[in-house]
């Protein structure tokens, strides 16, 4: 099943090339607004389930075109993201020690929104492709054994990051944590329809050329290993979002105006825009790129202000 908030934060179910509304069926749900609605499903999925699809079968929903898709998950109460969670394409050794950031639930924005480049001094925006889990259950200090019992679903997600901001080491929290920054979308899809999330391909175009390509079979921490790592330092609840990480070599700058798009298989296209008032650039190339020329490090900054004054 693929789950969706659309217009007005309406719960929709995907069925074919349009959404069924569904929200009077999940209308007795305890909640406040639509982020502990679709967590109060997720915890209560197995009671509703039956009765969601009964809505599909009969409904005709309206053509996706149609509609404003907003994010499935407007407001998680967790978003944890895995770092350095993948093997390159096989140029790492061996797996980095397994590590993860939170990112603010205020990150979140959905299909067709924009993400905003701040005023700060970073040395280059980046987005990295991920694919993203979805908890099901309540989970705390689970095994690798039992963690896949704990997922409800995935979903594509993008990390927005700041990258090079100072002081150097007091990193994740103003890189990866500001408004905008974490795209997920544009539904959520249940688990049984994902064959196995560790052979998904994931692709990332920047205004139409293909950036990153890689498959989750590179993923250097498996899924029930980040998950025992994570809910053995916290408690993660229905709805909470883990982030797998991303193949890092296809990354390039996210700039102003830009369309970015993401997909993954299975999990749908996730389109969002980029804008920066300042209106800074950079070159185009990807990190792969510049290490093949035998170049250090990402694409400098060419123009606008924080740029790096000329030698």
């Amino acid at each position: 099943m693929k789950l969706l908030f659309f217009d007005d934060f309406k719960l929709g179910v995907l069925k074919a090339d349009a959404v069924v509304d569904v929200s009077d069926t999940v209308r007795s749900i305890p909640h406040t607004g639509p982020h502990n609605l679709i967590s109060g499903l997720i915890e209560r999925f197995a009671d509703y389930k039956s009765r969601l699809e009964d809505v599909v079968a009969r409904g005709r929903g309206v053509p996706l075109g149609q509609v404003k898709i907003r994010p499935p998950l407007p407001k998680p109460y967790n978003i944890d993201a895995m770092a350095v969670n993948y093997m390159e394409d096989g140029t790492r050794a061996e797996p980095a020690p397994i590590n993860a950031f939170h990112k603010s639930p205020n990150a979140v924005i959905g299909d067709g929104d924009t993400m905003v480049l701040p005023d700060v001094p970073a040395t280059i925006f980046e987005g990295e492709a991920e694919v993203a889990l979805v908890i099901g259950k309540r989970a705390s200090h689970v095994g690798a054994a039992e963690a896949m019992d704990h997922v409800f679903g995935y979903l594509n997600f993008i990390d927005g990051s700041a990258r090079g901001l100072l002081p150097t080491g007091n990193t994740f929290y103003q890189t990866k944590s500001r408004d905008t920054f974490a795209p997920m979308g544009p539904y959520l899809v249940t688990a049984d329809e994902v064959r196995d999330p560790h052979r998904l391909q994931v692709r990332l175009w920047v205004n139409g050329t293909l950036k990153q390509n890689f498959n989750t079979s590179d993923m250097a921490h498996k899924i029930p290993r980040c998950i025992e790592w994570v809910s053995s330092i916290h408690t993660l609840e229905p709805g909470d979002v883990l982030a797998t990480g991303t193949n890092h070599r296809g990354l390039s700058a996210f700039q102003n105006g830009d369309l970015i798009e993401l997909e993954t298989e299975g999990l749908g296209r996730l389109r969002i825009h980029v804008r920066d008032d300042l209106k800074r650039t950079w070159a185009r190339e990807t990190r792969l790129e510049r290490q093949e020329k035998k170049l250090d490090g990402t694409t400098p900054q060419l123009t606008g202000k924080h740029a790096p004054a000329p030698r």
